[in-house]
C-alpha cells in the first residue's frame, strides 16, 4: 500500500464530506446518530467476534493485562456505546449558537457564533469505544472525522466503522464524513498530522507515551 496516496484519498474524501456536514440540520445529524446506535445493538455478536480477534492477537503479542482490559468489549460496554450516541443525539445542537454579545463604541453589536471546524483528525490507542464516541461528537458538531485507532483494535474498529457508515448513509450524509484508517502502518499517523490541506485540527487522545510518539 502506498500510504501517502491512501491517506491523501482519505483527506480528499473528508474535505468534501465536511461541506455536507457543515450544512446538515439537527434532525439529519440526530437521525444518523440514532441509526448508528441501533446498528451497534443489532450487530452485537459481530462486534464481540471482531473484538475476540483483536484480543487473541493482543495476547499472542504479549500485551499486558491493563491493555487487554482497555481493549475488551462486553455486552455492557456495547450497550453503553449505543446509549452514549443516543445521549449525544438528545443534546442541543451547538452549531449556530450565539453568545457573548457586546456593543462596540460605534454602536455595532458583535458576538460569537459556533461553527464547525471542518475536518478533525483524532489519534487514539486501544479503546474501541473511542471510535464511537469520536464519531458521534464529530457528527453532532457538523464536522468530518479521520480516526486512527490503535493497531490492537483494528478488527473491532473496522466493524464499528461499517456501522457508522451505515448510519450516515441512512441519514443521506456521506459515509466519508467519518473514516477509520484501515492500515496499522504507523506511517499513516505521520501523513495524517501533516495533511494541512485537508485536516483542520488534530486531536491526540491518550497518555504521555502516545503524545511523545506523535510528536517525534
Amino acid at each position: 500500500m502506498n500510504i501517502q496516496h491512501y491517506m491523501e484519498n482519505i483527506g480528499i474524501g473528508a474535505r468534501d464530506a465536511s461541506r455536507f456536514m457543515a450544512s446538515a440540520d439537527t434532525k439529519t445529524k440526530n437521525l444518523a446518530l440514532r441509526h448508528i446506535a441501533h446498528a451497534i445493538l443489532r450487530e452485537k455478536d459481530a462486534l464481540l467476534a471482531a473484538n475476540k480477534l483483536d484480543l487473541d492477537a493482543a495476547r499472542a503479542n504479549g500485551l499486558n493485562d491493563a491493555m487487554l482490559d482497555r481493549l475488551t468489549l462486553t455486552e455492557k460496554s456495547i450497550h453503553a456505546m449505543a446509549e452514549g450516541l443516543n445521549q449525544i443525539a438528545s443534546l442541543a445542537d451547538p452549531i449556530g449558537e450565539m453568545s457573548h454579545f457586546k456593543y462596540r463604541p460605534s454602536g455595532i453589536q458583535v458576538g460569537q457564533m459556533r461553527v464547525p471546524l471542518g475536518v478533525i483528525g483524532i489519534i487514539y490507542e486501544a479503546r474501541p469505544n473511542v471510535t464511537v464516541d469520536a464519531a458521534g461528537l464529530c457528527i453532532k458538531s457538523g464536522n468530518a472525522a479521520i480516526l486512527r485507532g490503535g493497531s490492537e483494535a483494528i478488527h473491532c474498529n473496522q466493524a464499528l466503522a461499517k456501522l457508522v457508515h451505515e448510519g450516515l448513509l441512512a441519514a443521506n450524509l456521506p459515509a466519508t464524513a467519518v473514516q477509520v484508517v484501515e492500515t496499522t502502518d504507523r506511517a499513516a499517523v505521520g501523513e495524517l498530522i501533516t495533511m494541512k490541506k485537508y485536516v483542520d485540527v488534530i486531536v491526540p487522545r491518550g497518555g504521555k507515551s502516545l503524545i511523545e510518539r506523535i510528536s517525534n
